[in-house]
């Protein structure tokens, strides 16, 4: 039989991204649900309870690599390509102002996050959902009733902040390290621990969320 390359990617990544890669494989693993073997999350594996599993560190050439291999019978678990693991669909529409906005809508209909502010044009309300994309996954939360900082060798290029407002509800934001506020969760939470799962859902659904412009 020939063999088949059905997914591939390389890149540097920091400490907390890998980890973030592994987390997300590691619950849908537990699962029992197809795991993402891509960001994008087009490309699921679905395993079979049990399947041969190798660790590796080799030392060449100055050079350091940590290998992990999962090996099964292709009749007993299965691989999709081309689909949507994401469970939320970006939006891109025009509000009364005509600024264009976007928001994550969770499948059972909530909205998850949003802009949080008007673009001039389409393609900047585009430009700024990207960057929620590559940066939320990774994102550290960092609690502002506790005074904390995020780590100097974040997972992305911004934070998670969870905040209290003026209603003494529980909200969440994703800032950018320029200090712009890329993303908001759009309502207020009655506990923290709500707005915990909220950004999380945010977190595991947003950077493989397909996107459509909606009227």
């Amino acid at each position: 039989m020939t063999d088949e390359t059905v997914h591939e990617s390389q890149e540097k990544r920091s400490r907390r991204g890998i980890a973030s890669y592994f987390r997300r494989l590691a619950n849908r693993l537990s699962r029992g649900e197809p795991a993402p073997a891509d960001e994008e999350q087009t490309v699921t594996v679905d395993p079979p309870a049990e399947a041969d599993f190798e660790v590796e560190v080799e030392r060449e050439d100055g050079t350091v690599s940590l290998e992990i291999d999962m090996e099964w019978d292709e009749t007993e678990g299965e691989v999709e390509t081309e689909v949507v693991a994401s469970k939320a669909t970006f939006e891109v529409y025009e509000d009364s102002a005509e600024q264009y906005r976007w928001r994550l809508v969770h499948d059972n209909g909530n909205i998850i996050a949003d802009s949080g502010e008007g673009y001039a044009s389409k393609q900047k309300a585009n430009q700024g959902l990207e960057s929620v994309k590559n940066n939320a996954p990774g994102a550290y939360v960092v609690d502002e009733s506790k005074d904390e900082d995020a780590p100097d060798d974040g997972g992305s290029k911004a934070t998670f902040e969870l905040f209290k407002d003026s209603e003494d509800k529980a909200r969440w934001r994703l800032r950018h390290d320029n200090g712009e506020i890329i993303a908001d969760c759009g309502q207020g939470y009655a506990s923290k621990q709500k707005a915990k799962q909220g950004l999380q859902s945010v977190k595991t659904n947003a950077r493989g969320a397909p996107v459509e412009d909606s009227e």
